[in-house]
């Protein structure tokens, strides 16, 4: 196992690949560390500092992240699987093909992040804030998504199949071309939000009042139960926007 103590590596450039597998990194300093494909399997790193850092391709698996600042950091295509990341801070962070299969992301400020073409499968993202983050074509199947904020996210072809969205604030939010089948959407608050082109085939606890506040159901998959009085009573909603913004 490799040790360290806390601020051993202050603002290091460490080489890359580097094997960190086990490292106890708890409160390091690593703000803008070059950490190319590094190793930081099961590593410890609860309040570490690793704001503007370079972990294009990291291993973070089954790592303790409470805590860690990643304001701006590059996490493309890291590996975040079984990790904790309970409190960690991501604003801003670019998380482009990164893999979180069963993340725990309970509470976490997400404002803005790039999730894009994430696997975030089974992931927790229970009260996070997330409003205007960047989900486009991320894999979101049974996603607990439950109490979270996710105004004006993008989440246009994203999968979310089976997803969780009970009480979550949709508002403005795109989904054009997402798949929302089986997904639970009790309370759901999807005001204004664009769901153009995206399926909504057999989701659960849907209304037609939710479905009234939508900006758009243009060519969108829905039910017969809904599809024929929505169609009725509210017609202009599927008439071709003006805009698919």
């Amino acid at each position: 196992m490799f040790i360290l103590v806390p601020n051993q590596l202050m603002c290091m450039d460490l080489p890359e690949r580097k094997d960190l597998r086990g490292a106890n990194l708890e409160k390091a300093n690593l703000k803008s560390a070059k950490l190319h494909l590094a190793n930081f399997q099961e590593a410890k790193l609860e309040g570490a500092n690793l704001q503007g850092a370079d972990l294009y391709g990291a291993n973070l698996q089954e790592s303790n992240l409470q805590d860690v600042d990643f304001y701006g950091a590059d996490l493309q295509e890291t590996n975040f699987q079984g990790a904790n990341l309970q409190g960690t801070k991501l604003r801003g962070a670019n998380l482009e093909g990164a893999y979180l299969i069963e993340v725990h992301l309970q509470g976490a400020n997400l404002q803005e992040v790039n999730f894009e073409k994430a696997n975030l499968q089974g992931a927790n993202f229970q009260g996070a804030k997330l409003e205007g983050a960047n989900l486009q074509g991320a894999d979101l199947i049974e996603a607990n998504f439950e109490g979270a904020n996710l105004q004006r996210a993008n989440l246009q072809v994203a999968n979310l199949q089976g997803a969780e969205l009970y009480g979550t604030e949709l508002q403005m939010a795109k989904f054009q071309g997402a798949d929302l089948e089986r997904a639970h959407l009790k309370g759901a608050n999807l005001e204004y939000a664009n769901l153009q082109g995206a399926n909504l085939r057999g989701a659960h606890h849907l209304t037609i009042d939710q479905l009234s506040k939508l900006k758009t159901l243009y060519d969108t998959k829905l039910d017969e139960e809904f599809l024929i009085p929505l169609k009725e009573k509210y017609p202009a909603l599927f008439k071709k926007p003006e805009s698919d913004n």
